[in-house]
């Protein structure tokens, strides 16, 4: 039973798609220990899980046309508040995320992250742009991050390599992109210290997950909020820079120094 769960939690859209037969046969396991861990997660039966995650795909897919038709109907009803709200929502997201961050989890992170090889960043769709950013600052501290697939990049080759030594970090929310759920697999397969960075116990990613943080998104938008998502990645290189010490001054100072002999940077 524990492998049908295992199976269905990392593979919910085979599940919610194909026959129970194809299920069966492709892990081995009797339909009868598919319905058998249905009734054990409180199921009347295994169909009754499948229309389950059928009806949440169906409601992930359009979840975003639904919340903007929701901002829609708000802004023709003259309803103003919205820079108030989403305000006040990114604040309790904040206050959650203090709340919710385990810092013994968050330590061990920060000391993989200073002993490893190399440390691989995913994000897809959404969370690109904060994967960027997240490499882009740990960049200052450390020349041995890089972004997985970056620029057309292939994924395969950037995950070649890696092992017990390296670290992936991997930025994901609904809808998941699945290019970072396959690699977190790959990833954890290969032996190599998964991060995944989530808003919900509910990501595939997770089942592969070394360590895990779940943040707070809730926002009146027709996307989830990214501002505590934000804030983690600089909590994390934040520590990771007062744990690297002297090493990371010299690196930065260096940095600056190249930066002002391109001027990169206006005024310099």
């Amino acid at each position: 039973m524990k492998l049908a769960a295992d199976y269905v939690v990392t593979n919910p859209v085979d599940v919610a798609t194909r026959s129970l037969r194809a299920i069966s046969k492709e892990t081995d396991l009797s339909p009868a220990t598919f319905s058998r861990m249905s009734a054990a997660l409180g199921y009347d039966s295994y169909e009754d899980l499948r229309e389950v995650l059928r009806r949440s795909f169906e409601q992930k897919a359009d979840s975003f046309s639904q919340r903007v038709e929701v901002m829609q109907q708000r802004h023709d009803e003259g309803d103003q508040g919205f820079l108030t709200q989403h305000i006040m929502d990114s604040t309790c997201n904040l206050q959650q995320l203090e709340a919710a961050i385990d810092m013994p989890t968050m330590e061990a992170c920060v000391e993989r992250l200073h002993d490893a090889r190399s440390v691989l960043v995913l994000g897809a769709l959404g969370s690109t742009g904060v994967a960027e950013y997240l490499t882009y600052m740990a960049s200052f501290i450390a020349e041995n991050w890089s972004m997985a697939s970056r620029m057309g990049a292939s994924l395969g080759s950037g995950l070649v390599g890696l092992s017990e030594q390296d670290v992936l970090i991997i930025i994901t929310k609904p809808p998941f992109a699945s290019n970072s759920i396959k690699a977190a697999r790959v990833a954890s397969e290969d032996g190599a210290f998964v991060v995944v960075i989530t808003d919900t116990h509910t990501c595939p990613a997770l089942a592969f997950a070394s360590a895990s943080f779940i943040v707070p998104t809730k926002s009146r938008n027709f996307f989830s909020s990214y501002a505590s998502t934000l804030v983690l990645c600089e909590i994390m290189i934040g520590l990771l820079a007062g744990r690297a010490g002297a090493p990371v001054r010299a690196r930065i100072t260096e940095v600056e120094n190249k930066i002002r002999r391109l001027n990169e940077v206006w005024g310099e």
